[in-house]
């Protein structure tokens, strides 16, 4: 079972910019793991991809959009995402998700 483990340590973060970090915890073809941190009034622009996503508010508080439909999330409050949606989030008060893609998201990696 070699290689189904990893430590956070083991991690990088990413600086996307604009307030925002980027932590690829684990993955395999099939599922992601990211954690994504925000600083308050940073955002992740509406987008689409045809992966399914989930994302749960570790901390913070959140303005999370799919399509014409927005809600406040906070720690603990979850969603999910089926591919080829438009969605979008505004971070209200500074904090983390934790997002699950499946497929993993090959694109974060390359």
């Amino acid at each position: 079972m070699k290689g189904i483990f990893k430590s956070h340590a083991d991690t990088n973060l990413i600086d996307l910019g604009g307030g925002t970090t980027r932590r690829i915890l684990s993955w395999n073809d099939q599922l992601m793991l990211v954690e994504v941190g925000f600083e308050a009034g940073a955002a992740g622009a509406p987008h689409t991809h045809p992966h399914v996503q989930s994302s749960y508010v570790l901390s913070g508080k959140f303005r999370y959009a799919v399509e014409d439909e927005s809600v406040e999330m906070n720690p603990g409050d979850s969603i999910v995402v089926p591919g080829g949606l438009v969605h979008s989030c505004e971070c209200l008060e500074a904090g983390k998700l934790l997002d699950i893609f499946t497929p993993a998201r090959e694109d974060f990696v390359k």
